[in-house]
């Protein structure tokens, strides 16, 4: 049975930075590609980010030379550094693997 737990969200300003956490169980996050994305009020889940098995990220246009994907094998944890924020930027945070989701995070940027 996979688990995803989101953390690391919360309420900011335009321009700060935060890091959002998914730590799985039952499944290796190094196995195959674990994916961010994001549902802001109102709208439909959206992609955001993605790590590959192999370490190969890609990003959303809307998040791109702002945010950073990572992993910790050790931890099994895959990691969304989030900086220069936006108002926009403000969403529940999922992150997916295996086609299992978390409850998501809450971020909320305000100008």
């Amino acid at each position: 049975q996979v688990q995803l737990v989101e953390s690391g969200g919360g309420l900011v300003q335009a321009g700060d930075s935060l890091r959002l956490s998914c730590k799985a169980s039952g499944r290796s996050v190094s196995s195959e590609g674990v994916t961010w994305y994001r549902q802001a009020p109102g709208k439909e889940r959206v992609f955001v980010a993605v790590i590959g098995h192999l370490g190969t990220t890609l990003y959303g246009d809307s998040v791109k030379g702002r945010f950073t994907i990572s992993r910790d094998n050790a931890t099994n944890t895959v990691y969304l550094q989030m900086n220069n924020l936006k108002p926009e930027d403000t969403a529940i945070y999922y992150c997916n693997l295996n086609l299992n989701w978390g409850q998501g995070t809450q971020v909320t940027v305000t100008s």
